[in-house]
Parts: structure tokens; sequence; C-alpha cells
């Protein structure tokens, strides 16, 4: 039976509720190889992370 994967979160709780985590995906001017950028952001900020490159 697989074993099922847990985020666990240290810190105050209720600070945490407020953050989400955004995965952005894009390619790499490298390589052309895709690449993902994960970051823990603020729920009002959400927009701005996705609107940056």
């Amino acid at each position: 039976m697989a074993k099922k994967a847990v985020a666990t979160f240290s810190g105050d709780k209720a600070s945490l509720r407020n953050m989400v985590k955004c995965i952005r995906m894009g390619k790499s001017p490298r390589t052309g190889a895709y690449v993902f950028q994960e970051e823990m952001v603020a729920t009002d900020k959400v927009k701005d992370f996705f609107a940056k490159k």
C-alpha cells in the first residue's frame, strides 16, 4: 500500500491560514526544459505572484 505524503508547517497556525502555496511553470531560457517556481505567498499577494515573470 502506498504511503500518504502529509505536509506539515511549523509555526503559528493562525498566520499560516493567510498563506497559500503557489506554483508557476515556465521554460528555462538556457535548456528549454520546463521549470517550476514554488513559493508560499500571502493570500492577498497571489495575483502579484502570477503577474510577474
